[in-house]
């Protein structure tokens, strides 16, 4: 008989730590977006020469949601679905990404956060929550410094604000490869241009070589309520410039996403919205 429990015990004790390590190791996994709800809107805005998807979601004070690069809206699925019980969900597709075109005009983030700015004219929104990842974090920054007067708050998550902030072992990361192959078959799925995704993605990268490259002074000068996000497996930007970045815009909050990776949002749904939720809805 006392084999026998040893033997249950031994048992027991192995899927624990099983499932100890699967969790632990949630940083390593790609998941993929969970459906997108039903949209009280969607359509195409017609903001600087392109055709840029956007949908809405439910109603409130609006937060708008931006992808990074070579993304797309549906990246954002649970978190549109937890949000918009409580807010107006803003979503797009980033110029050359998913179902908007581009132009051979050159890619720059500047550019980018003029096209969202542009889209929430179309909406008629004045002002609004951004949550933005990676590029879209970086879009998120270039509106804060520029147009402050848009924003309510950002939530910064795994955003760079000079090219030294890139960890050069992204190149060889397996996760980010994925990323990289799963967003060349959405593209081929979603595009008006599905077989330029290699031309799209050089065409992008020529941004990436240079941008963004903001000075302290330029950040210094953020004055809207901004959160600096970073999963603490982060395969892209680094730990420490992610710190000197919260160090240097007056006032921001540093978040520290545990047992994440750069593709928070969809390893820890629930954490990540609840994050997001209590830094929006400060008082």
């Amino acid at each position: 008989m006392r084999s026998f429990w040893t033997a249950v015990v031994i048992a027991f004790v192995s899927l624990f730590s099983i499932a100890v390590a699967s969790a632990e190791e949630r940083w390593l996994t790609l998941p993929e977006p969970v459906p997108m709800p039903a949209s009280t809107e969607t359509g195409y805005a017609k903001v600087n020469g392109i055709d840029m998807y956007y949908a809405v979601y439910g109603a409130g004070d609006p937060v708008l949601l931006i992808h990074g690069g070579l993304g797309h809206a549906e990246i954002w699925s649970s978190q549109v679905v937890e949000l918009s019980k409580t807010h107006k969900v803003i979503v797009a597709d980033s110029r050359g990404h998913g179902r908007s075109s581009r132009t051979t005009d050159p890619f720059g983030y500047e550019l980018m956060a003029s096209d969202y700015l542009a889209l929430l004219d179309h909406l008629k929104i004045d002002k609004t929550a951004i949550v933005g990842w990676s590029d879209g974090g970086i879009i998120g920054l270039d509106i804060a410094m520029k147009h402050p007067e848009r924003l309510t708050r950002l939530y910064a998550q795994a955003a760079n604000v000079t090219t030294d902030g890139v960890d050069p072992g992204v190149e060889t990361n397996k996760t980010f490869g994925a990323y990289i192959e799963r967003s060349g078959r959405d593209y081929a799925k979603m595009s008006k241009t599905p077989a330029e995704y290699e031309a799209f993605v050089a065409q992008i990268s020529e941004m990436w070589k240079t941008q963004p490259n903001w000075t302290k002074d330029q950040l210094a000068k953020i004055t809207v309520p901004t959160a600096i996000v970073l999963g603490d497996h982060d395969e892209a930007v680094t730990r420490k410039h992610t710190d000197y970045m919260a160090s240097i815009i007056p006032g921001a909050e540093l978040i520290i996403l545990p047992n994440t990776s750069h593709f928070a949002m969809l390893q820890a749904p629930d954490e990540y919205n609840k994050s997001v939720l209590e830094f929006i809805e400060r008082k």
